[in-house]
């Protein structure tokens, strides 16, 4: 049976035979057409394009270019992504925790509720308004909502509450947060300079574009990100330079500085570990594309 999709150009229908011609016409070796077919249905052309870039000059690829190389930059892709969502993860359960614990330490179990206790009234409504949506959503299957709306008729404690959040609320509702929550918050991350409560800021907003990428299964690899993650004069030294001899802070190696930060000694050198094995296991992929120069594990 013959699988179909759309060429690139979006201007006419091809097959999967004929965007294998085509592939092999602009000179990419394929070795196993069947894996390759099965691939491009599955995967979308479009998407598995993306992956090709570093590969080609415009339309033709370099000598000796084969699909399997595409086939391993996009799985590497893949499997980094579901790293940073497990390392992310930790940040984030660890954030809505601290922040939580100092947050009803001063103001009690259901305090998230008064908008006097918040810089913003805007920002508190529409992050509140958003988690009130997952309450009717989730409700009716949730053990732990049942119980403070049905069995103790109360509103629901924060501590309950937080779970609620993603790592984007929790980032927006720590920037709206008094002052004095923030730098806690920020001096348990490590942050302790003057300048702390801004550095959290920065970082959680970079955490939260890099989460949101990943749950999408959106691509990293050779991905410039208009907005740069906050580094320090020593971390910007490490990073690659540009084409114009200027350290390259687009790349995601920038924002895996950042969550070094927010993870504890211990949980990044697994997450180091954890990207060196996946790098064993696909030693084609040029990690330059990612931003890491090539002694990265050693200046980190």
């Amino acid at each position: 049976m013959e699988r179909q999709t759309y060429e690139l150009d979006c201007k006419k229908f091809k097959s999967i035979d004929e965007q294998i011609n085509i592939l092999k016409d602009r000179g990419l070796v394929i070795g196993d057409v069947s894996k390759a077919k099965e691939f491009l249905y599955h995967n979308n052309y479009y998407r598995v394009s993306g992956y090709s870039l570093t590969l080609r000059n415009h339309d033709i690829f370099y000598p000796n270019t084969k699909f399997q190389n595409i086939i391993d930059i996009y799985n590497f892709d893949q499997e980094i992504r579901n790293l940073l969502l497990k390392y992310i993860e930790i940040i984030e359960i660890k954030i809505k925790s601290i922040f939580t614990y100092e947050f009803t330490k001063r103001h009690g179990g259901v305090g998230y509720l008064e908008n006097s206790h918040f810089s913003c009234s805007d920002e508190y409504n529409s992050i509140l308004c958003k988690a009130n949506k997952q309450v009717e959503k989730r409700k009716s299957h949730e053990a732990y909502l049942k119980h403070f709306i049905e069995e103790l008729k109360r509103p629901i404690s924060m501590w309950a509450y937080i779970d609620l959040f993603t790592i984007s609320d929790i980032s927006r509702l720590y920037g709206i947060a008094e002052n004095d929550i923030q730098i806690c918050v920020a001096s348990e991350f490590g942050l302790k300079h003057g300048t702390a409560v801004d550095t959290m800021r920065k970082f959680l907003h970079c955490i939260t574009i890099i989460r949101n990428l990943c749950a999408h299964g959106s691509r990293l690899y050779n991905r410039l990100f208009i907005t740069k993650p906050s580094l320090n004069k020593y971390e910007q030294a490490i990073l690659i330079k540009d084409d114009s001899g200027n350290p390259d802070n687009s790349r995601l190696f920038g924002f895996i500085i950042n969550i070094k930060r927010l993870l504890s000694k211990d949980q990044f050198l697994s997450f180091k570990n954890d990207i060196t094995i996946l790098k064993c296991k696909y030693p084609f992929v040029d990690m330059k594309h990612y931003g890491f120069c090539e002694d990265w594990s050693q200046v980190i």
